[in-house]
């Protein structure tokens, strides 16, 4: 049997509920097209809710705690294995188009980081740079979320060679000189898109490979939805905030979680006590001081974002129509992490272990073989996606990557791979520092030192209000899920060396 092509399709912070197939307040045609055809697990889960940890995990198929970018502002190291060498070493094809993110945007003489700024803006290096990149042969970059200043890279080359000379006026100093005021609308015209460059280079890139007969593991890492909160015309009128329904609050919700929790209903929360290094909760920005009405607007130009790169999917997944290998391209379409915008009365991102950060949009569609139209509850996690590709592909895979293959449970020839998730979240060593296990109905999260924590019945509770952690009716349940959480850290140790003598 022929070998199949792999289409990884990525969002970036992206809710798990936001396809309209499953979601009447948004429209995503195309991602429907891919429920329609394919299978959508519900159950599937990132291994840290922030970009480096998770994208590392992509490519490694181990966890953060395994391969070392643990955190924002650190690198997936050089030498570490990944999934892409693989691929090459059996005569596949291997590239990524547009959001990498293994490396920070700044650098130390020992650690350095090629996404690191004035590099990213040098368009020159990025002409002329060939080299191989965590296992992709082939990279075109960028590092932008909407107008921030790093644009550069190949995007950058894409949009001068498109004739956009005048780029810098969409972005942010000091490589633009748009207004930071702005907000929802974006002046950047659609032609000159992020969306519109990954899509194109995309396909440019699949013709290049169906003309040459060879098979490709190709990754289109979309930028959006990330904040900031801007999409260019139309999209921005497409949607009408007074339409959309907001996250409902629970009054006193945070009175029973950790401290932090509770903080972030504060006016003027004081986080110093969770700084190291000059750096607190990523991302976090609180309800107080947002009215109604602007989180509203937010989630309308956020769903905009989401529709717009439906766009762009549609235009690849319809190149693979033309070129007729779409019976022969396995596409996994999901995101890094999720998002909240205005869940449990948060916004973004941060150490928050809800199932609107950990949990991810999630759709497999290989015709003939995947089943079409089905909904699954088999949990999934960003680690099994290297095993799985591998394992697709008949390429033995190797034996540190500690994610599952879920080749059997996509196929519909089994009804689960693996009984539980984990995901970390590392923010510095002795402030948030947390691991989460979840199970078919159970949730429970501990704290480096700590003995407050989280315990949730999914089940009963799955808006995640009532946390049991210290109510003594469950004190049984607490100590059996602390028990298979300690085994499941067992179970994620690689053990690459295979015995060979008693002693």
């Amino acid at each position: 049997m022929e070998k199949p092509n792999i289409l990884l399709v990525t969002t970036d912070q992206q809710h798990f509920n936001t396809i309209g197939a499953f979601n009447p307040e948004i429209s995503t045609p195309n991602l429907d097209r891919l429920v329609q055809e394919g299978t959508t697990f519900q159950r599937a889960y990132c291994p840290n809710p922030t970009c480096t940890p998770s994208r590392a995990s992509i490519i490694t198929g181990q966890y953060p705690s395994q391969h070392g970018a643990w955190t924002l502002g650190t690198k997936l190291l050089e030498d570490r294995h990944t999934a892409g060498e693989d691929f090459l070493k059996n005569g596949y094809q291997t590239a990524l188009v547009g959001k990498a993110h293994f490396q920070p945007t700044a650098e130390t003489e020992e650690y350095r980081s090629l996404e690191s700024y004035p590099l990213l803006s040098d368009l020159a290096f990025w002409e002329n740079f060939e080299e191989n990149y965590y296992g992709f042969d082939h990279v075109e970059l960028a590092r932008n979320h909407t107008n921030e200043h790093l644009v550069g890279q190949h995007y950058a080359l894409w949009m001068e060679e498109k004739g956009c000379k005048n780029w810098r006026d969409y972005f942010l100093a000091p490589t633009g000189s748009m207004d930071p005021a702005t907000k929802h609308k974006w002046g950047i015209p659609e032609a000159y898109h992020y969306n519109t460059w990954i899509a194109e280079r995309t396909n440019a890139l699949v013709e290049n490979y169906v003309e040459d007969d060879q098979n490709f593991f190709l990754w289109s890492s979309f930028f959006d939805p990330h904040p900031p909160y801007l999409v260019p015309e139309p999209w921005d009128e497409m949607y009408d905030p007074e339409q959309l329904t907001l996250p409902d609050v629970k009054v006193d919700e945070h009175s029973q979680n950790p401290p932090h929790f509770q903080l972030t209903q504060e006016e003027d929360p004081d986080f110093s006590s969770y700084k190291e290094s000059g750096f607190a909760i990523h991302g976090y920005h609180k309800h107080a001081g947002i009215s109604a009405g602007e989180q509203k607007k937010n989630m309308a130009t956020y769903y905009a974002m989401v529709s717009m790169v439906d766009k762009y999917v549609g235009k690849i997944l319809d190149k693979l129509d033309e070129l007729k290998i779409s019976d022969n391209t396995i596409v996994v379409f999901t995101s890094d992490h999720g998002h909240l915008f205005g869940q449990h009365g948060l916004h973004y991102k941060g150490g928050f272990h809800y199932e609107d950060l950990v949990k991810v949009p999630f759709i497999v569609r290989y015709p003939g073989q995947v089943p079409a139209g089905k909904v699954s509850d088999a949990i999934q996690s960003l680690v099994d996606l290297s095993p799985t590709f591998l394992d697709f592909c008949e390429i033995p895979v190797p034996d540190h990557m500690t994610g599952v293959s879920q080749k059997a449970v996509w196929l519909g020839k089994k009804e689960s791979a693996r009984d539980h998730a984990i995901c970390e979240f590392h923010h510095e060593p002795t402030t948030i520092h947390q691991k989460t296990y979840v199970d078919s109905r159970y949730k429970i999260t501990v704290y480096y030192k700590q003995s407050y924590g989280e315990l949730f019945d999914l089940q009963t509770d799955p808006d995640e209000r009532n946390n049991l952690w210290d109510n003594p009716d469950y004190e049984k349940l607490k100590s059996e899920m602390l028990l298979k959480y300690i085994w499941a850290e067992l179970e994620k140790e690689p053990m690459p060396m295979p015995r060979i003598s008693h002693a």
